[in-house]
């Protein structure tokens, strides 16, 4: 085989690994969480999406629910309000401003990442986040697996 042509294919295997890579790396299963404590066991997809939104304030049971978001740049976030409210993250974003700015709601605290997310969920029952599905442990309990 001649230099040009092993180059040639070194080239396409990497471009295809890489491809593989950047595809199976840009969506993880997200899941929403909270404490052990809470007496919440599973909720819809509706339930969640009304909780981030502003539109519940309560557990289906009456316990307050508080939403805690990740940061505003990580992808996870962008999923999360895809799967599950239907809007992207600048359009929850949005929504959220129009909120605050007619004095109506205020927008979900943000935590650093899903470590972060966790250990605030463990310390309060009324407390709701959304993490990967991956970095679940027995800290929190999961109520609802976005698809």
């Amino acid at each position: 085989m001649s230099n040009r042509r092993i180059k040639l294919a070194m080239t396409r295997g990497i471009f295809c690994a890489a491809t593989l890579l950047f595809a199976g790396g840009t969506q993880a299963d997200v899941v929403v969480v909270v404490s052990t404590k809470c007496p919440a066991t599973a909720l819809s997809k509706e339930q969640s999406s009304d909780i981030f939104m502003g539109k519940a304030t309560s557990f289906p049971g009456g316990n307050s629910a508080t939403p805690l978001d990740q940061p505003e740049a990580s992808p996870l976030r962008d999923e999360f309000y895809t799967k599950v409210a239907g809007k992207s993250a600048a359009q929850a974003k949005s929504y959220w401003a129009k909120l605050s700015f007619t004095g109506k709601g205020t927008p979900p605290k943000e935590g650093q990442n899903s470590a972060d997310i966790k250990k605030q969920l463990a310390d309060n029952p009324n407390l709701i986040g959304y993490i990967e599905k991956s970095a679940v442990d027995a800290s929190v309990k999961v109520v609802f697996a976005a698809q």
